[in-house]
Order: C-alpha cells, then sequence, then structure tokens
C-alpha cells in the first residue's frame, strides 16, 4: 500500500477516535430549548402495543402529565395495508414475530426543540409520523423503505431525526420539521440502533440481524445475517468505518457469544463504548482507539428464567443501557432476567438488583440522578437512584412501555386538545 494511502487510513483512524461521543440524548438535543420561555422538560414513554405515549415528568415524583394518541390514522393506515397482500403479510408478521401477538404502534420518539410536536416511528405502519402536541394531528408522515421502522436518534441540535428502515437495511435521516429526507444509507442485516455523536459529525448504527428464527444456538449464529456496526458522516451520509464485532470477540475468546450489537452508551470522555449482545446477561467494554473489546461484565441470572434461548424475546436476554452524566455509574436493564441494576463503572460491581417485569429500555432522568427503565411486563416505568441503586418509585403507564426519551412540551400542557 502507497504511503500517502497508509497515513490518510490513520488519519481517519485517529479522527474517529477523537470524535466519538457520548450518545446524544433528547435532553442534550434540547439544550437550548429547555432554557426558552414558556417549555417544560418532560419524558416520552411509547407505549408500544396500544399505539399511545404517556408524557410523565423527568424527575422527582415522575407524575404523568398527559397523553397522547400516536395512530390517530389507524382507520386509513389499515384499509391502505388490508389493501395490498405484501403489505399485510409483513403487518401481520410483525404482529406474530417480534410483536409478540400484538401489533407495534410506538417504537420510538423524540419531541421538537419548540415542545410542540413529537416524532414517532411505527413499527407495524412502517413509517415516521410528526404529531402535533396541542391538536393530536398528524403534521407530517414519512414511509420508510421496506416494512417496518425501528429505533431513532435525533441528533444534538434537534433538527434532524434518523430511524432504522429493519427490513430495508437502511437508515433515513429525516429534517424533524419537515419530514422531508435529508439523506439515507445501508447498513447491516435489520438496522437498530442509532447513535449520533456528540459534536453531531457522525452517526453510528449497530445491526442486530435475524433476531426472529429459532436458530438461537451458537453453533447456527452465522444464519442470523450480517451484523456490524455503520458510522457514517452525518452530513453526507457516506460511510466512514465498518465495525465487525465478531473478529473483536473471536480475537478474546467469546467465540459463542453473538455479535448483533443491541443497545449502546458511549463514556462522556468518548473513550468507550458500552454495548449488550443477544442472548447475554451482561455487557462489554469497547476501547474505540485501540479498536478492541477491553472488559467483559457478566451479570447474575435469573435461576427463574428459562434457558431455551427460543423462549427469549428477539434473541435479548438483557436489553437496555444507560449511563448517570458524570460517567461513573451504568444502569443495565435484565430484561429475560426481570431486574435492573447499577453497576460501578470503574470496578463493574453491579448493586441491588432491582425486581423489574420485562424492563426493556433505561434511560436518565431529566437531573441525572436516577435511571428510568420501562417495565414492559408490569405497564409501568421505575425510576432507579444512581447513587444507591435502589428503587425511587414506579409509575403506570400504557400497554408494553418500550423506550423512554427526555423531551419537551409548552409549559402548560396537559394533552392535545381532542383528547
Amino acid at each position: 500500500m502507497p504511503a500517502s494511502r497508509t497515513r490518510h487510513l490513520r488519519s481517519v483512524a485517529a479522527a474517529l477516535a477523537l470524535t466519538v461521543a457520548a450518545p446524544a440524548t433528547a435532553a442534550s438535543a434540547t439544550t437550548a430549548a429547555s432554557t426558552a420561555t414558556g417549555l417544560r422538560e418532560v419524558m416520552f414513554v411509547g407505549n408500544n402495543w396500544d399505539g399511545t405515549a404517556d408524557v410523565i415528568r423527568s424527575s422527582g415524583d415522575f407524575a404523568k402529565i398527559g397523553r397522547v394518541d400516536v395512530i390517530p390514522d389507524k382507520a386509513q393506515r389499515m384499509a391502505e395495508i388490508n389493501a395490498d397482500p405484501i403489505k399485510w403479510i409483513y403487518f401481520t408478521a410483525i404482529r406474530n414475530g417480534v410483536g409478540e401477538g400484538h401489533d407495534q404502534f410506538a417504537d420510538d420518539m423524540y419531541s421538537t426543540p419548540d415542545g410542540r410536536s413529537v416524532v414517532v416511528s411505527r413499527p407495524s405502519f412502517a413509517d415516521v409520523v410528526s404529531i402535533d402536541l396541542a391538536t393530536g394531528k398528524i403534521n407530517w408522515r414519512f414511509p420508510v423503505a421496506g416494512y417496518r421502522a425501528d429505533h431513532m436518534a435525533v441528533s444534538p441540535d434537534g433538527t434532524r431525526v434518523a430511524v432504522s428502515a429493519s427490513t430495508a437495511n437502511t437508515v433515513h435521516v429525516l429534517d424533524i420539521a419537515t419530514g422531508r429526507q435529508l439523506g439515507s444509507f445501508a447498513t447491516g442485516d435489520k438496522p437498530h440502533e442509532n447513535i449520533f455523536t456528540k459534536d453531531g459529525k457522525y452517526l453510528w448504527n449497530m445491526s442486530i440481524g435475524d433476531v426472529n428464527t429459532s436458530l438461537d444456538d451458537p453453533g447456527w449464529d452465522w444464519t442470523k445475517g450480517d451484523r456490524h456496526i455503520t458510522v457514517v458522516d452525518a452530513t453526507t451520509y457516506k460511510q466512514v468505518k465498518v465495525i465487525d464485532m465478531r473478529q473483536r470477540l473471536d480475537a478474546i475468546g467469546l467465540k459463542n457469544f453473538s455479535d448483533a450489537v443491541r443497545p449502546a452508551v458511549f463514556s462522556p470522555d468518548e473513550s468507550k463504548l458500552y454495548f449488550q449482545v443477544s442472548f447475554f446477561n451482561g455487557f462489554l467494554e469497547y476501547d474505540v482507539a485501540a479498536d478492541r473489546i477491553t472488559r467483559v461484565k457478566t451479570l447474575p441470572k435469573n435461576p427463574a428464567t428459562s434457558e431455551d434461548r427460543t423462549t427469549w424475546v428477539n434473541d435479548s436476554r438483557h436489553h437496555g443501557l444507560s449511563m448517570n452524566p458524570e460517567g461513573t455509574k451504568l444502569c443495565v436493564a435484565g430484561t429475560m432476567d426481570d431486574y435492573a441494576t447499577v453497576v460501578d463503572r470503574a470496578t463493574l460491581q453491579e448493586g441491588p438488583l432491582v425486581t423489574a417485569s420485562k424492563p426493556y429500555w433505561a434511560t436518565v432522568s431529566g437531573d441525572g440522578k436516577d435511571c428510568v427503565i420501562s417495565e414492559s411486563g408490569a405497564d409501568q416505568v421505575t425510576a432507579i437512584d444512581f447513587a444507591t441503586g435502589e428503587k425511587v418509585t414506579s409509575v403506570p403507564v400504557g400497554d408494553h412501555p418500550q423506550r423512554v426519551r427526555v423531551g419537551h412540551v409548552q409549559a402548560d400542557w396537559t394533552g392535545p386538545s381532542g383528547n
């Protein structure tokens, strides 16, 4: 290889190492908005199976403020699906597969910087919609490529939203105000998690492959598809780097581990990525600059959890990971083991195992003091104190809460006028 080419590749690697940053949360994306007059910081809880989003306080007692119907156009969408045999097949497959017998209407959501709308990805309708929080009406709708919409991410300035089109192996990036597509890029099989870097320059996507087959034994892992992390330039949407965790796992002797990267979070100093993988009760630490896995944390198994992998929802064992603002504590949702726990980042020692019913996500409260998990099996969200690892409170929400995001509404908002 020519010396100039070698130097160029080293420069790209160095740039990536320096620019990887903590994932943009809804709170960081709307920092400017939070100081604007007339806005209130809240948490949006997506109730996937009943097609609503509960809005609760972002800290303190996490009391409920209002509720948004995220499928006001359900009749129209169902008419389109019933008129198209292919769409109907995929709609039914989602219900009987990842939906566990239910339709998926609210996967992910972010509010706009002005607190007037919420943008929601709707898996069963294969789209993203913006809903006016004052009226409950749809501002715009973007049908994704293929037949299912999944996880999203919002840019640090709150102006762009990225959404995974899971059956098309594509990520769309949209203008959050208009729904106009600004760009798109190809991914591995079944794109899932998306993370913008803190400076907004890069976008990371994690593909998880086929999670609905019964070929869950490690010997059949190769059948799950092409799974890797795709890093793109967030301006041009051109691929900058591909990270195949299969190679990194094999290098440290973890050949039986899945390489399907699930929820992930970056450290505040931009040097480490913590991530969960399919079937594993725990998480791994990846050194970005060194490009290698540096630590593995195995968390306790629940003796009541079946060891039959085919019974674990969508190949998950643990699904949900967040970090406190100081970067000293991680919060882990032990989905199939029915608990959540706070882990000391320096020692990787876990705290108390807080009983929870199929916790599906973990995020950080608006004031940074608590980890908030969605208990999809109990239809509630639960706050856990980062400092003590103990449960603070639980708040009832709708059917099968999954994603929880910090955002904003107008200060006097209590729900759309039509509700």
